[in-house]
């Protein structure tokens, strides 16, 4: 069976209805979790600059990079309805081990690069709130993964009702600010006619620049398969009409809130000749301009929601991209931890060097690692969707294919430009050690440079070089190819508990069937036999041997041949029992399991997981009976 993206909510929500509006609602979701990384703290950003600079015009620039957003989150949504595969797998599938490993560390990267925004963003949102230290929020932030973790365990329409709320919320508060800001119509209508000149280009290349999220294109690949769809050709091109809706809305939510971003620097800040690059800045010019107080609140509670919703899509691409490249599942607190603390350390060693201008700095530098992760998110995805082989009928057609070409080209040109624009910044304000940051910087360059002309042409290179790991975990044929297993010695630890019963029933029976020798060892914990060993005489140990000895005996008459037991002292149970299985060379070991979690294991300790790690003997747990 092949492996799946988001195994514990795939196929998870019902799409069978009959009405054309609850199957809308039922796909509605995934686009909405993508949609707020369309949202961030680098988006509104360029959205103030451009309308407090140029006023209106840059509006048309915002809906341009809407449709180049729409169509690759529909390619990225169409390859995980078609293949079953997220953009991840697909690149594991295809590329060999020497690329996918590269891959996948940038990719973590540029996630890490990712959440250090939302960090940032959400710890500015704190301290024009609550007049927090910028370092003090930062490491508030940290605090969120139990939240978001608590939210995770209720199921993926959980989240993406609690993503919906929080975007409701985000243009809830614009609204109010664009109303308050009273902008001309007929000047918004203008703006949707194309002109620039030498002075806005740079700052529309910064607009569509920080549209597309490359992240945003592995994680709905997956989200999609969250949705229960049939195998049939008809069901897998119903999804994706829907899912083209989904996008469709989503996206255009997110156009309304950067658009209303722009309008209300155009309305508020251009008329006034005040050029507003950061976000406190606004918030603090916002009240007194629009003549209410509760304006800038608006404005900081905005970003605090949008930080935070994007936390949860973030821990959720990075869970998608660790087991989509590398088959590998890591448990979803630990994930988040790692992540996070990737992007806390740095802000908070900043924060505390060079205070409100380094956060910023930081938010450039996080910028550009997206951009330079973008190209190998987006040049995999439109080679895939359009090849035949892989998609069948729902290749790419030959307009859509020119049409993906040509936004590959221009999104990766302007952000290639911005990269390449704030890296001579960083250069130029280097001083002495200009010439390391370049050297570094061409280096990395160049291996990112070959990377992704590999990647580019991957289809025209030979067979022998094009080799992926297949996701099929067991052939379909396994059966005939399972490799017989005789096992002749059988190690049962027992504890003298009402336990052992499950265990040895269990060993017993197998025993039986394979004509094994059993072999019972119990460890005696008490002080007295810690401190004499085998010397010790008490109450207690007189009474472990003779349970072990009526044991063997009652086994010996059912018909087991050989069985065996042993009884060790020590404080360190489980060392003995690995020292015991080592000179015994069992081929299985069977155990019953307490069912303890959590503090209890902290407690009683983990006897199952010190031998799975110590020993590399096949374990049997088996449980009590409910």
């Amino acid at each position: 069976m092949a492996s799946t993206s988001l195994p514990e909510v795939h196929s998870s929500v019902h799409t069978g209805y009959t009405t054309w509006f609850k199957r809308l609602l039922a796909f509605a979701g995934p686009a909405y979790l993508v949609s707020v990384g369309y949202m961030d703290p680098g988006n509104w950003v360029t959205d103030l600059e451009g309308g407090a600079r140029f006023g209106y015009q840059l509006i048309w620039i915002l809906v341009l990079s809407n449709l180049m957003a729409i169509l690759l989150q529909t390619l990225s949504a169409r390859l995980g309805i078609v293949t079953g595969r997220d953009l991840a797998q697909a690149c594991r599938e295809t590329y060999p081990r020497p690329i996918v490993i590269p891959l996948w560390l940038f990719c973590e990267i540029a996630i890490a690069a990712c959440d250090l925004a939302e960090v940032l963003g959400a710890a500015i949102a704190l301290q024009l709130l609550f007049h927090l230290p910028l370092l003090a929020g930062v490491l508030l932030t940290s605090l969120d993964t139990i939240l978001m973790l608590w939210f995770t365990r209720l199921g993926i329409r959980i989240i993406e009702a609690l993503i919906l709320s929080m975007i409701a919320l985000i243009a809830g508060c614009f609204v109010i600010e664009v109303a308050l800001a009273h902008p001309s119509l007929p000047a918004i209508a203008g703006g949707l006619i194309p002109r620039l000149n030498s002075e806005s280009l740079y700052v529309a290349i910064g607009i569509l620049g920080a549209t597309v999220m490359p992240h945003n294109l592995y994680l709905h690949s997956a989200l999609v398969q969250t949705r229960h769809i049939g195998n049939k050709p008809t069901d897998k091109a119903t999804a994706c009409r829907f899912n083209f809706y989904d996008s469709l809305l989503a996206l255009n939510g997110a156009l309304f809130v950067n658009a209303a971003i722009l309008i209300l620097a155009a309305a508020v800040f251009f008329p006034r000749g005040i050029i507003v690059t950061e976000l406190p800045q606004a918030q603090a010019l916002l009240s007194p301009l629009l003549g209410a107080t509760f304006a800038g609140g608006l404005f900081a509670f905005a970003l605090l929601f949008s930080g935070q919703s994007s936390t949860l899509t973030g821990t959720l691409a990075g869970q998608i991209v660790m087991e989509g490249f590398l088959n590998f599942r890591m448990r979803p607190w630990l994930r988040r931890l790692v992540t996070r603390s990737i992007a806390i350390i740095p802000a908070a060693f900043v924060v505390y060097l060079a205070g409100q201008e380094g956060a910023y700095r930081l938010i450039l530098l996080s910028q550009v690692i997206l951009s330079l992760q973008l190209p190998f998110a987006i040049i995999p995805l439109v080679q895939f969707t359009s090849d035949r082989n892989r998609m069948g009928a729902f290749a790419n057609a030959p307009w859509v294919r020119i049409a993906s070409w040509i936004t590959a080209a221009v999104v990766i040109g302007l952000n290639a430009k911005l990269t390449r624009d704030t890296l001579n910044d960083w250069f130029a304000s280097a001083g002495p050690a200009r010439h390391w940051f370049e050297a570094a910087a061409l280096l990395a360059v160049s291996c990112l440079t070959l990377l992704l002309a590999w990647i580019s042409f991957e289809p025209w290179l030979p067979p022998a070089l094009r080799r992926g790991e297949p996701s099929q975990v067991l052939p379909a044929h396994v059966i005939d190819h399972l490799e017989p297993h005789h096992y002749t010695r059988i190690l049962v630890p027992l504890d003298h508990s009402s336990h052992d019963r499950f265990a040895l029933s269990h060993a017993a029976a197998l025993a039986k069937v394979y004509g094994a020798n059993l072999y019972l060892i119990h460890v005696e914990e008490d002080v007295t036999s810690q401190l004499y060993g085998p010397l010790a005489s008490t109450a207690e140990i007189h009474a472990g041997a003779d349970y072990l000895s009526e044991i063997a005996a009652n086994l010996t008459a059912s018909g087991i041949r050989v069985v065996e037991t042993a009884i060790r002292y020590s404080r360190h149970p489980k060392r003995e029992i690995v020292n015991f299985a080592r000179l015994v060379a069992p081929d299985l070991i069977v155990m019953s399991a307490h069912g303890h979690k959590g503090l209890k294991d902290i407690i009683f300790g983990t006897t199952i997981n010190a031998l799975r790690h110590s020993l590399n003997v096949p374990l049997l747990i088996v449980r009590d009976e409910p």
